[in-house]
């Protein structure tokens, strides 16, 4: 698929009585792309998403999801995104495959339920009621449901909540096939491993607006420092390293021979950094990079840890 946005919200404002959830909100999401929206309890991501699922009216501003008003025209985008419920949306008597069946006859080329059922193993659990499951069999069917109607765009809330390591996989694997079929994927979850496995774009939300965007890679890389660590002999003379880096790099003996260089890792320092050593004879035993983690970059950012 092209590059266009499959998800477009601009200025969005949305306001429960004196408090402003989402205060301005701007949000693009690439058609084909995995896109993992993080953000503290409270920060509006949550709000934002069922704006842009049409359950919510904004208050100013404007979403198009495929180039459609999800309120006002709701009816032309059901059929096209699927929505993961959590519990709330489903009837507890109902047994598991009627379930997904009735959501597959509701499109016009839905996936196979055996396959898709199988693939998420939900086939052993297909005759038990909803309430009968366990929260793991719930979660994937939830999954099971946003998925089989072969939808262009779908939502997943927290898609692997309460699942063992194998049912963790299971859905990752999902994921990518909707990506790779073109299907463009908005997630959003508390686990930054899920969003840097899986997202092409990660979006942190804060106090109701958009604070970073970028790919996981762009977004550890970018704005803060890195470290270069080496190990040489003790006590070497780090001032003449430092003239030869960069002005807002450090340098410093952690302990006797162990050291770390701090600032932006790059080629030309790691080349500047060997070539010193050469020049002063010392050859570095072990010389290890340490990159921030989305982690580090969410709690920069908001200053919360994201499990809060």
């Amino acid at each position: 698929m092209g590059s266009g946005g499959a998800l477009e919200v601009s200025g969005l404002v949305k306001r429960y009585g004196s408090r402003t959830a989402v205060d301005g909100l701007d949000l693009s999401v690439p058609q084909g792309t995995v896109t993992a929206v993080l953000g503290p309890n409270g920060a509006g991501k949550t709000t934002t998403v069922e704006t842009c699922e049409g359950y919510r009216r904004p208050d100013a501003g404007t979403v198009r999801v495929l180039g459609l008003d999800p309120v006002s025209q709701a009816a032309l985008l059901r059929p096209r995104i699927g929505v993961m419920l959590q519990s709330g949306g489903v009837y507890p008597g109902a047994r598991a495959e009627e379930m997904l069946r009735h959501m597959a006859a509701l499109h016009a080329q839905p996936l196979d339920v055996d396959s898709l059922s199988e693939a998420l193993g939900l086939d052993s659990c297909g005759r038990t009621p909803y309430r009968r499951l366990s929260g793991g069999q719930q979660q994937r069917l939830a999954l099971a449901m946003a998925m089989v109607g072969r939808p262009e765009l779908v939502f997943l809330d927290e898609p692997s909540a309460g699942l063992d390591p194998q049912g963790r996989r299971a859905t990752w694997d999902l994921v990518r096939e909707l990506r790779g079929d073109g299907v463009t994927v908005v997630l959003t979850t508390h686990h930054m491993d899920e969003a840097e496995e899986l997202a092409d774009d990660v979006v942190i939300i804060d106090g109701g607006r958009v604070v970073a965007q970028g790919s996981p890679e762009r977004l550890c890389r970018g704005g803060a420092e890195n470290s270069l660590r080496f190990t040489g002999r003790p006590g070497l003379d780090l001032a003449s390293l430092l003239k030869a880096l960069p002005d807002n790099t450090a340098a410093a003996e952690l302990v006797p021979g162990g050291y770390r260089v701090t600032g932006t890792v790059d080629p030309q320092m790691l080349a500047t950094v060997t070539s010193w050593c050469a020049q002063n004879g010392v050859m570095p035993d072990r010389i290890s990079v340490e990159r921030r983690t989305l982690e580090d970059v969410f709690l920069e950012l908001t200053g919360k840890e994201l499990r809060s």
